[in-house]
């Protein structure tokens, strides 16, 4: 039997997952390969990504801990400009017109909640939520025509998320929005700590 056709929702977009670096709290472990119900967040990630977009991307300067995953990896070609040198990587890497970006340490990402966030991007450059009186840069759509501005400013300096949407002219989509969609917020929620994989139900490997 033939494989069945990759016909994706949003033809027009590749994810990204932004893996970072190793997780110094969680005794170095690649936070991508914290388990939920068995399985890595970044197979989870992808098999969401798989229905969504054209491509998947993996943005990590050590891809050696996701060398088993079926997806394109890339590092950051700027080094050293954390979240920021995540996102321009991203960009670079697409080969579509938009980019979603999310971090690999994301439990709950949900299909229907980043196609909401998609049907906000017409007119816009990119498109982030301000959950709780903070930028959402990586639950987020970022067109490629982003990338010369934020090329520009990650050579001149060190600037924040908040300032590359500001430059670029980002739909901010409001946290009383969102809450249509997701009224916990828990699209957003992320690993740092030792305490945060617990209360999320997640297993260090």
């Amino acid at each position: 039997m033939a494989p069945k056709p990759h016909r994706p929702r949003l033809p027009d977009c590749t994810g990204a997952l932004v893996a970072g670096g190793q997780g110094s709290r969680l005794g170095g472990a690649a936070k991508g390969l914290l388990r939920l119900g068995g399985e890595p967040l970044v197979a989870r990630a992808l098999r969401v990504f798989d229905g969504l977009f054209a491509e998947s991307v993996l943005v990590a300067n050590d891809a050696a801990p996701y060398a088993a995953l079926p997806v394109r990896a890339t590092p950051d070609l700027l080094p050293g400009r954390g979240a920021p040198g995540g996102l321009h990587a991203a960009l670079s890497a697409a080969r579509t017109r938009w980019v979603f970006t999310a971090a690999c340490d994301m439990p709950f990402l949900d299909a229907a909640q980043i196609a909401w966030l998609a049907a906000r991007r017409e007119g816009a450059p990119a498109v982030a939520v301000v959950w709780r009186g903070r930028l959402q840069p990586l639950h987020a759509f970022w067109s490629t025509a982003c990338l010369p501005e934020i090329d520009r400013l990650l050579r001149q300096g060190q600037p924040s998320m908040w300032q590359l949407a500001t430059a670029v002219g980002a739909r901010l989509v409001p946290e009383e929005s969102w809450r249509e969609v997701d009224p916990e917020g828990r699209a957003f929620e992320n690993v740092n700590t030792p305490e945060d994989a617990a209360r999320l139900g997640l297993e260090v490997p």
